[in-house]
Order: structure tokens, then sequence, then C-alpha cells
């Protein structure tokens, strides 16, 4: 019975489908072995691993000291901030703090005291690693929320930055922007980057005090709003492209631009009231491990991930060596309920093969030294390979000489591991790698070639250092994307890939500027836009978007005149008509 219950507690886990474990002891034919299974570590709050900056220098109040004001009583400036009292600081680690019962503790900002030059603060969080959100971003703000705020991201430690979503209390004026919600974002658009007015409008500094990034109305898109159809959110993170990566991130950083004002316009008589407070920053996620581990640990102050699958690195993605049999890979969520672990092959010993062209002795010559083949291939031990030492020092022939050199003079053929192949230049005088693999290219098969990029949490040794940049061939110039995986987009075109349209296009093999839309562009005269592509004019109106007025003799009030237009006066006669009353007038003696 106790092994029962013992085996039922063991798969327990696994049939709950939380990707939680990553392989089990079973037996088979051949006897025990591990089996392995897709897997990630728990969902955890990463504020409590992070490292923030806030910039510019001196935006942190207090230094010198001064005094401010509170929206609802902008008189009573009876609140001090005074970075050397300890009582008085606002500092930033006050973001992440655990606050007990009682007054919240909160960073502060200078107030706009400099106006009308822009009060702007960065506050950037990082993780020196690739993390993952699973829940709603929420910022707490003790004295207004922005009334407008940009949230970025970086996928590369903070190198490169793109935004994430956008706040204000107008998205039209403040990014040329129509808002939108999460929450009526289609399944296809559900990694869309957007602009939203619902955290930026003023409802009082203490009533609404709430920022959020929603990642879980996001989610719900697939999942349901109770968040139960969880093998369908999984099989979407797989199939739809660069949604995964969409919630991705080594860094966020917060650009807030202009403070709260109050619900009113700027009052010059009082700037010490407008001033950014943060008292709280809740991020949920986990360690991405790319599904190869179930636990991440902290090391040297960083996250790691505890790899397994026989792989390595801080994100799990690379192969250890000697387990390179095959490509590294992601895990994968399918098929449920337990994935694909996409483990890393145990591989055998390997010699590497350097070749050196036109080193044969000429025709009718003896070659001296040992033996060669004829294409004067040398067998070797190869760096990123090794293999057991032979029992004798191996020799090559040097370029156009019958000198037999010590193959210890050529030590610069490195080539990571992309080729076992070199070459010599003889008039570069250069040793190079010859037929990289890997999509690699270069002297020393260090760089992509042209259509891939740097995968930036791989060594130069990896097998999937070089990633398809995947542009997509309609909305991209042209194959080839930057050193973050970005390509560059046709007019119009936005996205990583550019395979999405700005929100002023809509997408026809191709993007398109919008004929129509429901902010600016709109149908005039009772018109309706079908899909920003046109208006479609209800009867006895025309025109791109309804504004020309036409005749339209099937109504039945005759419709408008169709012999003139409209805002006219009649025709005049034609000159027919004219000739006819002058004759019948010159008859009846007029």
């Amino acid at each position: 019975m106790l092994p029962l219950l013992a085996l039922f507690l063991h798969c327990l886990p696994l049939a709950s489908g939380d990707y939680d474990i990553c392989k089990s002891w079973v037996t088979t034919d051949e006897g025990p072995t591990w089996e392995f299974y897709a897997c990630q570590p728990k969902v955890m709050r990463l504020k409590d691993y992070v490292k923030v900056k806030v910039e510019p220098s001196g935006i942190t109040c207090g230094d010198p000291p001064e005094r401010f004001c509170s929206h609802e009583n902008p008189y009573l400036c009876s609140n001090e901030c005074d970075a050397s009292n300890p009582d008085l600081a606002h500092p930033p680690r006050l973001m992440f703090d655990r606050e007990d019962e009682g007054l919240a503790t909160y960073w502060q900002s200078v107030p706009w005291s400099r106006y009308p030059s822009p009060l702007e603060a960065n506050i950037t969080l990082s993780w020196n690693k690739s993390v993952e959100l699973t829940d709603d971003v929420v910022v707490t703000f003790e004295y207004g929320r922005p009334t407008a705020m940009v949230l970025e991201k970086s996928l590369d430690n903070g190198r490169t930055w793109h935004p994430y979503q956008f706040y204000a209390e107008d998205c039209t004026e403040a990014f040329g922007m129509a808002p939108r919600r999460a929450r009526d974002l289609p399944a296809s658009g559900a990694h869309r980057v957007l602009c939203t007015e619902e955290y930026s409008r003023w409802a009082g500094s203490k009533k609404e005090k709430h920022v959020r990034f929603e990642v879980r109305d996001r989610l719900a898109i697939f999942a349901g709003p109770d968040m139960r159809n969880m093998g369908n959110l999984y099989t979407r993170l797989e199939s739809a492209k660069g949604l995964k990566d969409f919630f991705t991130l080594t860094d966020l950083r917060m650009r807030l631009l202009r403070p709260a004002l109050g619900g009113t316009y700027v009052q010059r008589e009082n700037l010490y009231k407008y001033f950014y407070a943060i008292s709280n920053i809740e991020v949920i996620g986990r360690c991405k491990c790319n599904l190869h581990a179930s636990l991440c640990s902290v090391r040297e102050g960083s996250l790691q991930c505890e790899c397994e699958h026989n792989t390595t690195g801080p994100d799990c993605g690379k192969c250890k060596r000697n387990f390179r049999t095959r490509s590294w890979r992601a895990g994968s969520y399918l098929p449920l309920p337990h994935g694909s672990p996409n483990a890393c092959a145990a591989a055998g010993s390997a010699v590497g093969k350097w070749i050196r062209p036109s080193t044969a002795a000429p025709l009718g010559e003896s070659s001296p030294g040992p033996q060669m083949p004829s294409s004067a291939e040398v067998v070797g031990t190869f760096a990123a390979a090794p293999a057991p030492a032979p029992a004798s020092r191996p020799f090559q022939l040097k370029p156009k000489s019958a000198e037999v050199v010590p193959i210890e003079e050529f030590q610069d053929c490195e080539c990571y591991g992309h080729s076992n192949r070199c070459s010599y230049i003889d008039f570069l005088n250069v040793v190079t790698c010859v037929s990289c693999k890997h999509n690699t290219r270069g002297q020393h098969c260090q760089h992509c070639r042209l259509g891939y990029y740097r995968n930036g949490s791989a060594e130069l040794d990896d097998e999937n250092v070089c990633i398809e940049c995947n542009c997509n061939q309609i909305g991209s110039v042209h194959d080839r994307c930057n050193e973050t995986g970005f390509c560059e987009c046709r007019e119009g075109a936005a996205g990583p890939k550019c395979d999405d349209c700005l929100p002023t296009h809509y997408w026809r093999q191709g993007c398109y500027p919008n004929v129509c839309d429901d902010d600016q562009l709109l149908c005039q005269n009772g018109g309706t836009c079908l899909q920003n592509q046109r208006c479609a004019c209800p009867r006895g109106y025309t025109g791109v978007r309804c504004e020309q007025p036409r005749c339209d003799p099937a109504a039945e009030d005759g419709g408008l005149d169709c012999d003139r237009a409209p805002g006219t006066a009649p025709r005049p006669a034609t000159l027919l008509g004219c000739l006819l009353l002058l004759g019948l007038a010159a008859r009846l003696g007029c």
C-alpha cells in the first residue's frame, strides 16, 4: 500500500501539467533509466532579486533638502525631503522594501520647480538574466499617477530598448496613438504594443494609485478569464510567432515623462506639488530556462538556472561539452501535458582536420617527411573537441615549400567548434577557417551569416550562437536584421520581424495607410469604417469617407437634383434651348 501511495504522490505533479519536474526514474526493458520532461522554475516575486537604477543623477529629492505640497491642499507644504536624514529621505530602495502596517515608504523625485523644462525620470530594473512575466506588473504611485509614461523592455541587458506600453491621459496628443485596452485585443494581436488611458487620468492621489502592465489580460485571451484553459495557452505560446518572446526580458524601464497635474493645467504659482513618488513595484514571473530547469538560484548576486537535460548556461541556452551530437533546442510545452525536453545527447570523440591548399609536392617529385594524403590532409588535435594525443608529433607541409613544419606553429587556427578545417592564405600570411557551420562566417567563424544575428545568451562556441532573423518578406526591406534581431521595416510596418502594422496602417499583403478609423479618419454622414480599409457610405453619399453627396434617382424622394451639383444654382439653359425660345417668340410677334 505504501509503495502505491508513494508512486501516486510522485506522479501527481506530472498530472497537474505545471512542468515542475525535469526527470523521473523509470524502468524500461533495458533497465532503469531517467525519463526527461520539459520543466520550468516556479513563479516568484522578481522584485526581490532586482537591481534598480534611477536617472538622471540628481532626480531623487533631498539634496539639497526641500519641501513639497500635495494636490489635495497645495498651500499646506509641510512635507519635507532631506537625503541626510534617514527619517526624511526617499531613496530608490524604498520602492522594493517590505512595508509594515502603517505609513507607506516611497522613492520621490525633485519637484517640478524648473517648469517649463520637462520633469523626466528613468527607473531601470535589471535582473542580469532573462526572465518571463507571468502576471501583471503593478507600480504604486503615492501622490498621483503620471499623465504621460512609457514602459520599455530590453532583451540584451539594457543595450537596446523597445516600447512595451504607452500610458497617457490623452494618447492621441501624447503619442499619436488611439487608446486601447489589453482586454480588448484579438488573439492575433495579444503581443501588440498599445497606449492606454486607463491609468493616467486624475481620480485623486489617494483613490487611484496603481499603474498596470496587463500581462494577465493578454494571457487570458487564450487561457480564459479564470486562467483554467492552460493547455490552450501553452499551445499558443508554442505556435503563435513572437508571443512567448513578448513576455521575456532582462530589464524593465519606466520613462516618467509628465507628473500628475491634479486634473487641471500646470499652476506656475505652486510647482512644488508636481513630482513623482513610487512606493512599490511588483513584478511576478520566473527565470527563463528554456524549459530545461525546474530550479533557479542566486549565484554571485545574479539569478541562474539549475540546468538539466545536459544543458548549461545562465538560461540553459547551450549543450554541455561532449553532449553536442545534435543542435541545442529549447524545450517545448507540447505535446501536453509533459512537453518535449529536447535534451542534449552525448557526443563521441571528435578528431579535427586541418587542410592546407596547394601543399602537395610538384608533379614528379616526392614529398619529404611522413606520408601525406594526396589532398595534404593532416590529422591533428582540434581544440574544441579534444582527441587522444598522438604518439608522435604531427607535421604539416608549409605552403609552396617542401619543408615540414610542426603543426604547433599555427595555433591561430581557432574556429570555436564551427569548423574542423583551416586554410593558409599565403599572400596574406593568415590562417582562416574553412566551411564554417552553424550559420557562422569569418576568419575564425566568429560572425553570423547575413540573415542571422548573434544569440546573446549563447557562448561563441555554441552551435546555436547564430539565430535566423526571420524577417517578414513583405513587411521588411530585406532579410537581414541588427544585432538584437530587429529587422528593418518598410513604411507602416512594425514589430521585431516587421510582421505587424503601425496603428495608423492595416495589413493586406503589406501595410497600407488606414483609409478610415474610429478615431481621426472618421467616415462622414453616417458611413461605417470596414477594417480600416474603406467607408461603407449610406444612400446619397459617396467619396473616400462619404464626404460627397450624390444624386440618387432611386430614392423615394427622388434623391438629389441630378441636373445640378449640390450647393450650386440651377444649370443655365442650353444654347439649343435658347434658339428654340427665340424662334417661338418671333412667330408670335413678341
